[in-house]
């Protein structure tokens, strides 16, 4: 049966092309979301892209006939109305000064206009599904563009292999092993980490790293004497030293609670081939701020004191790493070794010989990723950090951010590496809370 979807303000922010998602079902747009949407079109970030977006679709398909009348979306699709409300038909006890409310009104109204048709309500806001049901309207949450199904459908960068005892001592011992594809149950990634484990004793294990189906496994470099002091405290913080230190793969995805690492172990890297090696020219760092896109002016002082407030725990890991020398931090800060970078201004930008850290990538939308991992130049290396458990912005979830959808799309290709923390490693106290809390 043909069912009327009424859409409200935050399924087009979240994707300004939902309206085509809705197959052979009628759409109205209250006129009132039309005034909401035009509040964020200013902004800087994913959410004044979309507004910006949905203007212009509306404006394009009203160039085909008249919104207020009807437009057909496509062939094979329903038709988009803009539509208001009649005012008798606000529920008695609510406020019209409320967007909800009208929005709810327009809905009521449809319905009293198309009694043999069902109308649902397409919103992500939790309270006004509440408010909808209690005055008998269907009502749908609209699902974003997930990746994955949920979070622990995620790729993780890490598998165990069973294999024959035998081949444990090959690898030990040096030789070539290479993996069969056509025996290989599950389908290994570049640069995925795998623990060879014997079948005769599981306790009989071995760490490599898979390239493809035609070269042998890899050794994974242990860096058992640290770098900037600095040493892995469990496999899965060497697989990430290994990608970070690895020139041949410019992406590197690091996912983790808080306390297990992932800034920490991305700094040191980076200094240790900046500094150290010389490998690339300087240190950039940054992370979002929140909501991304947000002018920084107001705060007094250069862009790095700007930022400051921001880039605290960058701070604390780089003091922690020269030791509390305050002196030669400020010295690498002044000659540009290491870098502080506002996400806000970094369009049209092309970065090259650097090692880029972005912290709290969790926040990113896969439009703004997209615009910060395109001006990576010659030469750069950019690290991408991000807890997808802690969440700031309300239009994403742990599989819809841009982290995730960088995680798995980019799995496939030698360029980029993966890895998942698991362990906390900050204190018993950080581990514990991230635990029970």
């Amino acid at each position: 049966m043909k069912k009327t979807y009424v859409i409200d303000t935050n399924v087009f922010l979240t994707n300004a092309n939902s309206i085509f998602e809705f197959k052979n079902n009628d759409i109205v747009v209250p006129i009132k979301v039309l005034d909401e949407i035009d509040k964020h079109k200013k902004r800087q970030d994913g959410v004044g892209l979309n507004a910006r977006s949905t203007i212009r679709i509306l404006d394009g398909l009203r160039s085909k006939g008249n919104l207020h009348k009807g437009v057909r979306l496509a062939k094979g699709q329903g038709i988009i109305y803009v539509k208001g409300y009649d005012p008798e038909d606000m529920p008695i006890g609510c406020d019209l000064k409320s967007a909800d409310n009208e929005i709810i009104t327009t809905a009521i109204t449809e319905m009293k206009s198309h009694t043999k048709r069902k109308v649902v309500v397409v919103t992500r806001d939790i309270n006004m599904r509440v408010k909808c049901d209690s005055l008998g309207i269907i009502t749908e949450d609209y699902i974003p563009n997930k990746i994955v199904a949920d979070e622990t459908k995620l790729f993780t960068g890490f598998a165990k292999h069973l294999v024959d005892d035998q081949l444990v001592d090959q690898f030990y011992s040096g030789e070539e092993i290479k993996l069969d594809k056509d025996e290989v149950k599950s389908k290994f990634k570049p640069n995925q980490f795998i623990m060879l484990v014997s079948n005769a004793n599981e306790k009989k294990t071995a760490l490599a790293r898979f390239m493809n189906y035609n070269l042998p496994l890899q050794k994974v470099t242990e860096y058992n004497n640290g770098l900037w002091g600095l040493r892995p405290r469990n496999k899965e913080q060497t697989f990430a030293f290994d990608l970070l230190m690895d020139p041949e793969v410019p992406i590197v995805t690091l996912i983790g609670k808080a306390g297990c690492g992932k800034t920490l172990l991305a700094i040191a890297a980076g200094l240790e081939q900046v500094i150290e090696k010389g490998i690339y020219k300087k240190l950039v760092v940054s992370r979002p701020v929140q909501p991304m896109g947000k002018d920084i002016g107001y705060l007094p002082g250069t862009m790095e004191e700007k930022m400051k407030p921001w880039l605290m725990p960058i701070q604390d890991n780089l003091e922690f790493l020269m030791n509390g020398q305050h002196k030669s931090m400020d010295m690498f800060f002044d000659k540009g070794v290491i870098q502080v970078e506002a996400l806000t201004y970094i369009r049209g930008r092309s970065i090259n010989n650097a090692f880029i850290i972005i912290d709290e990538a969790q926040n990113l939308t896969i439009h703004e990723l997209k615009t910060i991992i395109t001006r990576v130049g010659e030469n750069t290396k950019v690290i991408l950090t991000g807890d997808i458990e802690q969440i700031d912005s309300m239009y994403l979830d742990a599989t819809s951010n841009g982290l995730s959808h960088a995680v798995e799309k980019m799995k496939n290709y030698e360029l980029s590496g993966h890895m998942t923390l698991i362990k906390g490693e900050r204190s018993k106290v950080a581990t514990l809370a991230s635990k029970v809390l």
